[in-house]
């Protein structure tokens, strides 16, 4: 046991009422956690609450791992069991598990794992009828890992009609690449067959728009739905439906998709339930050229103002940062609006100009607007501003003060 490990269980004990950390045990299994979140924040963690609903190749790495950080209560809802075709995908099961629940599956394994966690689990399915008894308890988190779209859009609309926090998990089957897998609003998911869906069944029917976290591929699916083929004549799509309507369509899945999605969605939300504060990637389609070209109408916006362009300090891969991590790839006044998947404008109509004129075209003094905007913009002061548009200006100080820290400036 390192000296670091010996300081953080012992460090555990001032904890007190949390009976969950009160075994030395249970404080070494956390001690990594609590030295990447500290003290305070991982008991948030240990006294939360998560319910996760369906626990297939997504939903089974997502509760492994809320699990094995340490979440103190989990609900697991699934109505399906273990198949042998699973077995390439899902956290835990073992082909003795094969023809068993997958809530009980889980629960038997999950106790030999983190035995201090409150774990319940429920073989049924979510619907309805079924709302109340799921998501009662004022739960920390839902994790929405369903692969039915009427069963999501129900969950999805029962969370956000009662306050709940909620993260979906979209399409993770026909893809194969890890890299362009992304937390965005679901107004910004794109190139996903489920997300669209959603979308239209969420806003047609619930009257919802947005708001709802969501994780997904940016990859086009590599593969269609099959057809079901039996393995006997006399075996029927249906005799393999443990409830009725679902798909028995099947979907090509390399294993390793679902289980990054389910990391992902466990890592987003233990990182919420701690309180740690982090800037999810943007979706911004632009490539490096695109960012070039505002460099350049940067730098003659410059020559034009001011007759010199020697105080432009950034280069093209430092405007992508301003444009993509700082204003999302819209303008600095569009950044309040409810702009969803059209978020980025043309770059024909954005450029970069110095929010103060009296400082340099730096990465903390740079601002995103429309061509319509920059002129305004350079006729007015920032005590105007400031005495006009408070909350404005309080909103660009912010974002420019994130830059300052984030490069030491």
């Amino acid at each position: 046991m390192t000296t670091g490990n010996t300081r953080s269980s012992k460090h555990l004990g001032s904890l007190g009422s949390s009976a969950l950390l009160s075994d030395e045990v249970v404080s070494e299994q956390l001690t990594r956690n609590i030295q990447f979140f500290g003290m305070d924040s991982q008991k948030k963690v240990t006294e939360s609450y998560v319910v996760v609903i369906g626990l297939g190749g997504v939903g089974s790495h997502a509760a492994s791992m809320l699990l094995r950080s340490g979440v103190g209560r989990l609900l697991l809802v699934d109505f399906d069991q273990v198949s042998l075709s699973s077995l390439n995908r899902h956290a835990v099961a073992t082909r003795d598990d094969v023809g068993t629940s997958k809530a009980l599956c889980l629960k038997k394994h999950f106790s030999m794992i983190y035995p201090e966690c409150q774990i319940d689990a429920k073989v049924q399915l979510y619907d309805a009828s079924s709302e109340e008894e799921i998501l009662s308890g004022q739960p920390d988190f839902v994790l929405d890992c369903i692969d039915n779209i009427d069963t999501k859009v129900s969950l999805l609309a029962a969370c956000v009609r009662r306050g709940l926090k909620v993260l979906s998990a979209m399409g993770a089957g026909a893809r194969a690449d890890p890299t362009r897998i992304r937390v965005a609003d679901l107004r910004e998911s794109s190139n996903d067959p489920l997300s669209r869906s959603v979308r239209y069944r969420l806003k047609k029917e619930h009257g919802i728009e947005g708001g709802i976290p969501v994780v997904f591929s940016l990859e086009k699916p590599k593969a269609k739905l099959l057809p079901f083929q039996a393995s006997k004549e006399e075996e029927t799509p249906s005799d393999y439906q443990i409830v009725p309507g679902f798909r028995v369509r099947i979907i090509p899945v390399l294993g390793t998709i679902p289980a990054i999605f389910g990391q992902v969605m466990a890592s987003y939300v233990v990182t919420q339930l701690a309180g740690l504060d982090f800037q999810t990637e943007p979706v911004v389609n632009l490539d490096l050229d695109h960012y070039r070209i505002l460099h350049q109408r940067l730098i003659e916006h410059e020559e034009l103002m001011y007759g010199t362009a020697e105080q432009v300090l950034v280069d093209a891969e430092e405007v992508m940062y301003i444009v993509k991590e700082l204003w999302r790839g819209r303008s600095a006044r569009d950044q309040s609006q409810d702009t969803g998947r059209k978020m980025w404008r043309s770059v024909n109509e954005l450029m970069l100009v110095r929010w103060d004129k009296s400082k340099a075209a730096g990465i903390s003094n740079l601002i995103l607007v429309k061509f319509s905007e920059a002129d305004a913009h350079e006729s007015t002061t920032l005590d105007r501003i400031k005495e006009q548009e408070p909350e404005f200006y309080s909103m660009v100080s912010r974002v420019l003060k994130r830059a300052e820290m984030e490069f030491a400036l």
